[in-house]
Formats: C-alpha cells, sequence, structure tokens
C-alpha cells in the first residue's frame, strides 16, 4: 500500500531550496498539508527574505495541493511560535515535522572564531529544539507525531573543518534517542536523517559528476518513510544517489579490569580486546552500559548512567 499523508499537516524547514524543498514536495505530492519554512538567508544564515519560501508554495499549489510560506529564523523561538500557531489556526493539527534548516560557516578549528561555532549550534541543534518544543504539546494532546532531525555523516563519522557543524550533527543524535524515549508514549516517532545530496551547501565540496548522481529528490523517500504511521522510532537513516542504509551506535562487550594501580596499564594493554565489535550491543537507553558493567563485574541489577 502506497504511503499517504492525506489530512496530515507537515512543518518543513530550510525548505526554499535543495533537501528541504524535495521534502516538502514529495509531502505534499502525497496529499499532506505543508508549511514551508524557509528564513531565505545566505548559505552562513545571514540575511533573509519569503522568496524562496514562497516558491515552494507557488509549486505545490500548481501541482493541486496545499501549503503556506513561512519566514521565520529557527533560531527565534517566538517567530517558531507563531509559524506552529498559523498552521494550527489554518488546518487544526500538526503531525509531522522535519527540521532541515541548516548554515555553514566551515573552518578549522584553529581559525573558527567562538561565535561561528555558536551560530551553527544556534541553527541546527537549537533550531531544531525550538520546533520540537513549539510542537510537542500540540503533539501530545493529539497522541501523534512524526519528527526527522537532519543529522551528518559530518557528526557521525567526523568531517575536517567542521566541528562546529558536526557538534550540531551529533548532538541531534543524542536530542533524539532522548525525545524519542518521551514521546513513544504519546504516539511520537522521533528519528534522525543523514543525507547525501546536491545543494548550496554541498556545491563547493563535490565534483560535478558527483553533485549530478546526488540529487535532494533521491532523499526524500527516507524522509517519508520515517514519518507515515507505521514509522519506526529512534533510528538513524542514511540516504543519497537512491541508496538508503543505517547508523548504529552500538557498545562492545569490553572487559573488567578490577581497579589497581595497574588499571591504566591494562586498559591500554589489551585495547584491541576492548575494542573487539564481535557482539555488540545497541542499548535501548543509556542504562545499558551501566547494566552491562555491572553484570561483567558479577553484580546484577539494573542502573541508569
Amino acid at each position: 500500500m502506497a504511503i499517504r499523508f492525506d489530512n496530515r499537516v507537515a512543518i518543513v524547514t530550510g525548505a526554499g531550496g535543495g533537501l528541504g524543498r524535495a521534502h516538502a514536495l514529495a509531502l505534499a505530492a502525497r496529499g499532506a498539508k505543508v508549511v514551508v519554512n524557509d528564513f531565505g538567508g545566505a548559505l552562513d544564515g545571514t540575511g533573509g527574505a519569503a522568496t524562496p519560501a514562497e516558491k515552494v508554495v507557488a509549486e505545490i499549489k500548481a501541482a493541486g495541493g496545499d501549503a503556506i510560506a513561512n519566514a521565520a529564523s529557527v533560531t527565534d523561538f517566538p517567530a517558531v511560535e507563531m509559524m506552529v500557531a498559523e498552521a494550527w489556526a489554518k488546518w487544526g493539527r500538526i503531525d509531522i515535522l522535519v527540521c532541515n534548516a541548516g548554515i555553514l560557516r566551515d573552518k578549522t578549528f584553529a581559525k573558527m572564531e567562538l561565535a561561528d561555532f555558536k551560530a551553527v549550534l544556534d541553527v541546527h541543534l537549537m533550531g531544531a529544539v525550538n520546533c520540537c518544543k513549539a510542537v510537542w504539546e500540540i503533539m501530545r494532546q493529539q497522541n501523534y507525531g512524526r519528527i526527522v532531525l537532519t543529522s551528518s555523516s559530518s557528526g557521525l563519522f567526523g568531517n575536517f573543518g567542521q566541528t562546529n557543524y558536526a557538534a550540531a550533527k551529533m548532538g541531534l543524535v543524542g536530542f533524539m534517542n532522548a525525545l524519542g524515549l518521551e514521546g513513544a508514549k504519546y504516539n511520537i516517532h522521533v528519528n534522525c536523517l543523514a543525507p547525501t545530496a546536491a545543494t548550496r551547501m554541498t556545491d563547493t565540496l563535490m565534483p560535478a559528476e558527483v553533485l549530478a548522481a546526488m540529487k535532494p529528490e533521491a532523499v526524500s523517500p527516507a524522509v517519508l518513510a520515517m514519518v507515515h504511521d507505521g514509522a519506526p522510532n529512534r533510528a538513524i537513516i542514511n540516504a543519497g544517489a537512491n541508496s538508503f542504509e543505517r547508523t548504529y551506535v552500538a557498545l562492545t562487550k569490553g572487559v573488567n579490569i578490577p581497579l589497581s594501580p595497574e588499571s591504566p596499564d591494562q586498559v591500554a594493554a589489551r585495547w584491541d580486546e576492548i575494542s573487539n565489535r564481535s557482539g555488540d550491543l545497541l542499548p535501548e537507553n543509556a542504562g545499558g552500559q551501566g547494566r552491562q558493567e555491572l553484570t561483567k563485574a558479577g553484580i546484577n541489577r539494573s542502573t541508569r548512567g
């Protein structure tokens, strides 16, 4: 059965172009009513205009869909609240939130100003937090919600010259893991997307032939799969060039080393054993690490940590 979003209301941030535009168009094509949010700024976050969002709304309406434009910055919580209120007033519910808005201020850490580090965290991490906070009570009350946060391989695996971007993107994974636990009993599922696509963020980073294969539209199927009724919860899905993968944060079995003056030496000496990935554990929550460690210590009790 084809995934449909009839009578669902979606908010997509950073939807004036690139990935966000592709997500918004894909959701609308399958019946969703869409808030197309885009601050309309430059790649580094400066400036601002409603025009990009309005153009995407025009595309959606021309195809027979229903959408409204919004130019709020995701860093401005009162403006985000107003965006959510407008969607609520028009359609009476909010089912889907896709946090896609982002900026780049790439430099090596040695050359980066702290203001540039903070600006990237404010948009990617706190911007997503602001949007989630603004819709959270609505989703709780309606006992339904689907949220996609946009992470990145830069955060999951690291990328030279992107300490600010990587920190924000990995921070979103932690946010997802905790928020998904809190939302589960309210049927709110929270997932992370780690996309690879040709957008204005990547057009200076990849060769032309690679960019041609990395169409934003090839990523959007992952988003639709993460926001439909049967979506998973607390998953990281990677997507690009029509390929889809999943990233796991796993815990090795490790070793137990009794505390002694030689313990640091033993940790160093047994590093390969500690790093052995056979039998990786995928903890359901943070307590999984503590439970494994206590079990190896011969103590059978649950713990949090």
